[in-house]
C-alpha cells in the first residue's frame, strides 16, 4: 500500500519465475518505501541495537570505538564477549560479536531531527482522479510488458526538473544494524543530498547518487554519523530513488518530483502483479481501474476493515513466497535434484493458488455483487438416529423456572456455551438462550433446521460477531429461525446474514450492522417479522437475482452509511433488488426512513434499462413523467408486492431504479 511508512523489504526488490527458469532470470521490482513522515519535524530518539559489520576489520573497529554499551553491567559482559570474540577470530577466524549501539559519545555529533518531506497530494485525490493519472496520463492505454517503460518514461520526464535537491533516504533497519527491536525502529531514515542521473530501463530499478547532507539529520539520534559513511561508501553512495522522499521548504519542482515518486511506488506497491507481463491483457488499463477501486473501495470501507486485511496478507504473502522461491533457486549450483526440483515445483504452485486468490479479488464483479465466496462447506447432519429432539438451554446455571413452559417429555440439555449447543444440534433441535453476551462461530455454519431464541428481551440477548472471522450468521438449512435475539457486527465481512440456500426466519431481532445487512443469495428465501436492521454500510437487505424475501412490519434505518465517492454505490438504502432473475418481494407494514440513499432501490443491467425505457419514451412528455412511467412498468415486471409502508425521509428519495 501507499500509504505507512515501512522499510523496503526483500519482498520488494524481486520478481519470480517459474521453476524451470531458474532464479538468476528473476526481474527486479519495486523497492519502494511507502509513506510519508508526518507534517512535522519526525521524531528523533535514541535505540539500542547492534551495527552491522562493514567491510574490514579497520571499519569494524572504527564503528566499535563509536558505539558505547548501556547499561554498565550489560556493558562489562559484552566487553567480555567481546575479547574473547577477538581470541576467537585471531585463532580460528570466526567474527567477534558487535556491541549494542547506544548514546553517542561527548565528541560524537548527535543527529538532528528529520525535516518534513512532502505530503503527497495522491492523498486527497478521487478515485477518478487516479483513474485519470495512472490510465490517460502515465499508461497511456499501453500493454502490461510495456508498463514499466512508461512508468520509467514519465518519472525520467519529472527527474528533469531539477538534478539535485535534498531528501530523507528511508531504508531497511538491517541495512544499518543485524540485532534491533523492529518496533522500536521500523525504518532509517537519514537527511541526503540527491543528485539524480538516472538512466535504468525501468523505474523501480532508478538508483541516484547521494551523500550526506547538513545538518546530520535522522530518526536515530544516536546513530553515528561515520557509521552512515561507512555504509554509504560501501554501496559506492548509489541507493535506489524510490526510498528517497523529497523534504518540504524547497521549490514547486520538488513537489512535481515528490508526486511522480509517490505515483511510482503506488503502482508498484499496489497495481502492479509480477503476472501482468506473463499473462495477456486485451485492456491493461481497464485491469488498473480495477485495482485502484479495489484500493479505494478499501481505504473508504467499501471493503469492511478484516477482509480488507486478510486482501493485504494474500498480497504480501504472495509476494514473500515469490523470493522464497528465487532465493531457493539461486541457491542451486547446478542441475538441480529430485528433492530440488520437487520443491521448486511445490513453492511454485503455492505461488499459483495465491496468484488465483488475488484474482479473485480484483474481480469487481465478485467483490460488488455479492460475498466473495460461499462460506459454508460442512454437511448437514440431519435427524438423530433414535429419531427424538433435544432442547439446549445455554444459561450459566439453569434452575426448575426456565423450563416451567416447557412439556414433561422435553429432552433438555444445558450448556454454558452457545458455540457448543449449536455444535450439538441435529435437526429438528432448538436453542433456548438465556439473557447475556454471547459469541459463537457455528452461527456462520447453520445447516440443519433448527430454532434459536432467546429468553427475555430482544436487547438483552445480545450475539456478538468474532472480528477475526469471516462471517457472522450464515445458513444453508432448508428452514432455520431465529427469534428475540440481538445479533450485533463488530468487524466481519459484508453480510451480518447470509443466505446461502434454503429458508431463513428472522423473527422480533435486532441487527445493528458494519457491513452489508442481511444478503439473500439466489435460489434462497427469508423471511423477516417484527425487527429492526441498522447501520450497514451497503444496503439493510439485498436480494440477489432469483431470490426470495417477506418483510412485515419492520424497521429499516441509517443504513448506506459508505464512505465513498462512488455514486453507484450511494444510491443503496433501506432495499436493494439485483435484477434478472428478478427476485420475489413482499413488502408489508415496514418503516424504512433515515437511510442515505434510496428507500428501495432496483438495481438492473444498463442494457436493461434502456431496453424499457426505450419502450416509455415514445409517449413521455417531461423527465418526471418519463421516469415515473419507466418505474412503474418495472414493478409490475417485478415480483413486488408493497402495501401499507411508510418509506420517509431517506436522502435520495423513496424508491429508484438504479442501473449498473
Amino acid at each position: 500500500m501507499a500509504s505507512g511508512a515501512r522499510a523496503p523489504g526483500p519482498e520488494d526488490s524481486v520478481r519470480t519465475a517459474s521453476p524451470d527458469r531458474r532464479g538468476e532470470k528473476g526481474v527486479s521490482a519495486p523497492t519502494g518505501a511507502v509513506g510519508t513522515l508526518k507534517s512535522a519535524a519526525s521524531r528523533v530518539r535514541s535505540v539500542v541495537a547492534s551495527p552491522r559489520p562493514v567491510k574490514g576489520k579497520a571499519g569494524r573497529e572504527a564503528a566499535r570505538r563509536r558505539l558505547q554499551l548501556l547499561p554498565a553491567s550489560h556493558a562489562q559482559g559484552r566487553a567480555e564477549g567481546a575479547e574473547a570474540g577477538e581470541e576467537e577470530e585471531e585463532g580460528a577466524g570466526v567474527e567477534e560479536e558487535e556491541p549494542l549501539l547506544s548514546v553517542p559519545e561527548e565528541d560524537e555529533e548527535e543527529a538532528r531531527p528529520l525535516p518534513p518531506v512532502c505530503m503527497s497530494p495522491m492523498r486527497g485525490m478521487w478515485r477518478d482522479e487516479k483513474v485519470a493519472l495512472y490510465c490517460d496520463e502515465v499508461l497511456q492505454g499501453c500493454k502490461a510488458e510495456d508498463a514499466d517503460g512508461a512508468m520509467s518514461k514519465y518519472l525520467s520526464e519529472k527527474l528533469k526538473l531539477k538534478d539535485k535537491w535534498l531528501g530523507v533516504w528511508k531504508t531497511n533497519p538491517e541495512l544499518f544494524f543485524v540485532k534491533y527491536e523492529e518496533a522500536s525502529i521500523p525504518f532509517v531514515g537519514i537527511l541526503v543530498e540527491v543528485i539524480c542521473k538516472p538512466h535504468q530501463s525501468s523505474s523501480s530499478c532508478f538508483k541516484v547518487t547521494v551523500s550526506i547532507a547538513e545538518p546530520f539529520s535522522s530518526n536515530i539520534a544516536n546513530i553515528p554519523r561515520g557509521l552512515v559513511n561507512e555504509i554509504l561508501e560501501e554501496l559506492e553512495h548509489s541507493v535506489p530513488l524510490l526510498e528517497v522522499y523529497p523534504v518540504e521548504g524547497q521549490d514547486s519542482d520538488n513537489h512535481d518530483i515528490a508526486l511522480a515518486l509517490e505515483v511510482v511506488r503506488f503502482f508498484y506497491d499496489f497495481l502492479w502483479r509480477d503476472w501482468d507481463d506473463e499473462e495477456s491483457c486485451e485492456n491493461y488499463t481497464a485491469l488498473i481501474e480495477e485495482r485502484i477501486n479495489l484500493w479505494c473501495d478499501i481505504q473508504d470501507g467499501t471493503i469492511p476493515g478484516p477482509i480488507a486485511q486478510r486482501f493485504k496478507k494474500t498480497l504480501e504473502k504472495y509476494k514473500n513466497k515469490r523470493v522464497e522461491l528465487i532465493e531457493y533457486q539461486s541457491n542451486i549450483k547446478e542441475d538441480p535434484s529430485a528433492a530440488e526440483t520437487v520443491e521448486c515445483w511445490k513453492k511454485y504452485y503455492e505461488i499459483v493458488m495465491l496468484c488465483g486468490l488475488l484474482k479473485m479479488w480484483e474481480d469487481l464483479r465478485l467483490r460488488v455483487h455479492g460475498p466473495f465466496f460461499p462460506r459454508i462447506l460442512r454437511r448437514r447432519k440431519g435427524k438423530r438416529d433414535f429419531g427424538k429432539t433435544i432442547t439446549h438451554i445455554v444459561a450459566k446455571v439453569i434452575t426448575t423456572d426456565m423450563v416451567k413452559d416447557l412439556s414433561s417429555d422435553t429432552l433438555l440439555q444445558q450448556h454454558d456455551d452457545l458455540d457448543l449447543a449449536l455444535d450439538s444440534c441435529y435437526s429438528g433441535d432448538t436453542v433456548v438462550i438465556f439473557p447475556g453476551e454471547y459469541q459463537a462461530v457455528n452461527l456462520a455454519l447453520l445447516t440443519d433446521d433448527i430454532i434459536i431464541k432467546g429468553v427475555g428481551k430482544r436487547e438483552e440477548i445480545m450475539i456478538t460477531s468474532e472480528p477475526s472471522h469471516d462471517s457472522f450468521v450464515v445458513s444453508k438449512a432448508d428452514n432455520v429461525k431465529l427469534m428475540h435475539l440481538s445479533l450485533i457486527q463488530q468487524g466481519t465481512v459484508d453480510g451480518i446474514v447470509v443466505v446461502e440456500s434454503g429458508h431463513m426466519t428472522l423473527e422480533n431481532c435486532v441487527l445493528k450492522c458494519e457491513g452489508t445487512g442481511v444478503c439473500v443469495l439466489t435460489g434462497a428465501a427469508l423471511t423477516i417479522t417484527d425487527s429492526e436492521i441498522t447501520g450497514a454500510q451497503g444496503a439493510g437487505v439485498e436480494l440477489y437475482p432469483g431470490s426470495t424475501a417477506i418483510l412485515e412490519r419492520n424497521e429499516i434505518h441509517h443504513c448506506n452509511n459508505l464512505r465513498t465517492s462512488d455514486n453507484s454505490k450511494s444510491t443503496l438504502g433501506g432495499v436493494n433488488m439485483k435484477v434478472l432473475p428478478t427476485p420475489k418481494l413482499k413488502m408489508t407494514n415496514n418503516h424504512i426512513y433515515n437511510n442515505n440513499g434510496y428507500g428501495v432501490s432496483i438495481l438492473q443491467p444498463t442494457e436493461q434499462f434502456f431496453i424499457v425505457a426505450e419502450a416509455f419514451n415514445k409517449g413521455a412528455a417531461s423527465g418526471d413523467k418519463k421516469d415515473d412511467s419507466m418505474l412503474s412498468k418495472v414493478m409490475q415486471n417485478l415480483n413486488l408486492e408493497m402495501s401499507n409502508n411508510k418509506i420517509e425521509a431517506n436522502l435520495k428519495g423513496d424508491i429508484r431504479i438504479v442501473t449498473s
